[in-house]
């Protein structure tokens, strides 16, 4: 039985009513008073010092640790405990790090988990390094090796050339650069086109088919990490429509 003591005899069954159980909990030291009074008497005084050491044993079992061990023990051959909740699992010496990561990122503690099997487990991301041309604005982007760009010929992006591919913004990081940009909007602002003001190069903007996410520029990214680009047209001229047609692209920016 788990969480029980050797030689304590047979305790209380967890399918025992309440009443029944507290009952077999009484006569467990009731029953090993008269044991040892038993033995006392048949031994004389000769083993009265291995009695007494029988009661320590006894009283030891009734400790707070041992009652704290039982009760472990009970729990685990019970029902399934209940899962953690919001960050409290035991983070040991990186519980500072994973606080600012989760506040940096504006994460749940569930996200960044994510984020982390991700990155390291299930997609087979890899990190990729960007910027502008003048090295004032400096980002890293958790992505597949294989992109999957968008080529929109609305207004704005004809007129810049803004092939993108979308990423949560979980999996965006801004290294440097942020008092060096400027943005620009238009018609429903809801797009942010960023921009270094000293180089004038988007390296990166947030899109108005994906508010949550970050379009990154491929050619913005430094050599290595790419191996593949496939790219789709997107009729931004139509764009309602063409959004509301697609079938991925407002996921993509989903952690």
């Amino acid at each position: 039985m788990p969480g029980a003591e050797p030689g304590s005899g047979p305790g209380p069954s967890r399918g025992d009513p309440p009443r029944s159980r507290a009952a077999a909990a009484l006569r467990l030291p009731l029953a090993a008073a008269a044991r040892n009074s038993q033995a006392r008497r048949r031994v004389g005084p000769a083993m009265a010092g291995s009695a007494r050491r029988s009661r320590r044993g006894n009283a030891a079992a009734g400790s707070p640790a041992a009652r704290s061990r039982r009760g472990r023990g009970k729990a685990a051959g019970g029902p399934p405990a209940q899962p953690p909740g919001h960050g409290a699992f035991d983070l040991g010496g990186q519980r500072e790090r994973w606080a600012a990561f989760q506040k940096r990122h504006r994460l749940s503690c569930e996200e960044a988990a994510r984020l982390l099997l991700d990155a390291y487990e299930c997609r087979n991301l890899v990190k990729h390094t960007g910027g502008c041309h003048c090295g004032a604005v400096r980002f890293e982007v958790w992505a597949s090796a294989d992109l999957h760009v968008f080529n929109c010929n609305c207004s704005i992006c004809t007129k810049k050339q803004n092939r993108h591919f979308i990423v949560p913004a979980s999996r965006f990081k801004l290294l440097k650069g942020a008092d060096n940009l400027t943005t620009y909007t238009f018609n429903t602002h809801r797009a942010q086109h960023t921009f270094c003001k000293t180089c004038g190069v988007q390296s990166f903007y947030t899109p108005r088919s994906n508010p949550d996410g970050y379009g990154i520029a491929p050619h913005c990214l430094d050599d290595g990490t790419v191996q593949t680009i496939v790219t789709e047209d997107i009729n931004g001229k139509e764009w309602e429509k063409a959004v509301k047609e697609h079938k991925t692209i407002r996921d993509m920016s989903k952690p």
